[in-house]
């Protein structure tokens, strides 16, 4: 039977995924979520015609002749306006920020003038057009500034505060529940014992999946018999999505898919043409989804970035193409030739001289190793049956992270 493809298998992941539920989050706690609907300012920005630095406010056609002395009739500071109006002939001693009095539609920078708080003599220079700033020129009540899809980071809330908003509807953070699997394992700072290691793969797909926006539970270890396996998978019940961590493939010990079928699990598939991570599994269980990843790390982290990265993405409400984005690259090193099953390779990239990057793979490609996925700041993409490839050549690749 023909694996099924990567593109295939991602599109079954997301199929008929809808994005979580909306929540009013305080503005101040809202960096990293997403917003779920287009925001619009419930303000005008500036409210005022502002000075747009320190001097004088006047009327330029009073300037238009050098030297020129003008009564000063006032001060103007930011959240101090002057009440009055200039006439001609008169000056308003004003600050940064402050509202611009009326009949003034200049300001006279205060190095080219010198006053005594009575009379100022404005020397020289001319009346610069960023010396005010208009009322709405950053933006106007009712402008859609904000679109629904967007991670709200440091500038984003700046804008939606100053918008208006307090509270920003953002995407509930899915729920993801990440648990390990096999005796083999101990946890992490604990001495392993003859024919043990050390559980490390769950730090990696927890911290690709907190990255990507989701709330992680780590659910430990669970032992490779069915008691302990069916116990912790309960402790999953509620996420949006349960993640486990080797065990499934087909032989003697992996009971991973057998566990979850006999709990109700509706398996749409557990191998793919995909290298590293063959044995990946997905399928739902009651209103979960369920991503089972290979052991090895690499394979872990790599299935992780492909499919449970764009999951969330989804769930989130963000354009998952995004999450997948690649960057055209040349080799640095010729790549042998590639067999079936699509190939992400562990690589390194730089700057080329042409602008483009220059990839080359790490010498090992083994999915058991940790220091090559370490090392690695992107994935070089091979498709099935690919022919060898010279140095130069172009290729597509992946960046590690989202």
């Amino acid at each position: 039977m023909a694996l099924l493809s990567v593109e295939d298998a991602l599109a079954r992941v997301l199929d008929a995924v809808e994005p979580t539920e909306v929540e009013p989050v305080a503005v101040e706690r809202a960096r990293g979520r997403v917003l779920a609907e287009p925001l619009k300012a419930l303000l005008t920005q500036p409210p005022f015609t502002a000075a747009g630095m320190d001097g004088y406010a006047v009327r330029a056609a009073d300037v238009a002749a050098l030297p020129a002395t003008l009564n000063v009739i006032g001060t103007a500071a930011a959240g101090h306006p002057f009440s009055g109006r200039i006439t001609p002939g008169e000056a308003v001693r004003i600050f940064t920020g402050a509202p611009v009095p009326e009949g003034a539609d200049a300001i006279v920078i205060q190095e080219n003038a010198d006053g005594d708080g009575r009379r100022v003599v404005v020397r020289e220079g001319v009346v610069e057009p960023e010396s005010i700033r208009p009322r709405g020129m950053d933006f106007h009540e009712g402008e859609t500034l904000l679109e629904g899809g967007r991670r709200l980071g440091p500038r984003e809330l700046c804008l939606g505060a100053g918008m208006g908003h307090g509270t920003l509807p953002v995407h509930r953070r899915p729920r993801v529940a990440v648990l390990s699997t096999g005796d083999e394992l101990v946890p992490p700072g604990a001495r392993p014992g003859a024919g043990q290691v050390v559980a490390s793969n769950h730090l990696a797909v927890a911290g690709l999946a907190e990255a990507a926006g989701a709330e992680v539970s780590l659910l430990g270890i669970a032992r490779d018999t069915r008691e302990d396996l069916a116990r912790h998978v309960g402790e999953a019940a509620g996420a949006d999505v349960l993640v486990t961590i080797g065990g499934a493939s087909v032989g003697e010990h992996d009971l991973v898919a057998p566990v979850l079928k006999a709990g109700g699990l509706a398996l749409s598939f557990w191998k793919i043409a995909m290298r590293p991570g063959k044995p990946l599994m997905f399928g739902r269980l009651d209103g979960s989804r369920v991503l089972g990843l290979p052991g090895n790390p690499a394979a872990s982290f790599v299935c992780a970035r492909l499919f449970l990265v764009p999951l969330i993405w989804r769930l989130l409400g963000r354009p998952v193409e995004a999450s997948l984005a690649t960057v055209e690259a040349r080799l640095g090193a010729a790549v042998e030739a590639n067999g079936l099953r699509q190939h992400y390779m562990r690589a390194v990239s730089k700057p080329g001289a042409d602008g483009l990057l220059q990839v080359a793979p790490l010498p090992f490609q083994h999915s058991s190793l940790m220091t090559p996925l370490a090392q690695a700041d992107c994935l070089l993409i091979r498709p099935p049956h690919a022919p060898r490839a010279a140095a130069g050549t172009a290729v597509s690749i992946l960046p590690i992270e989202a």
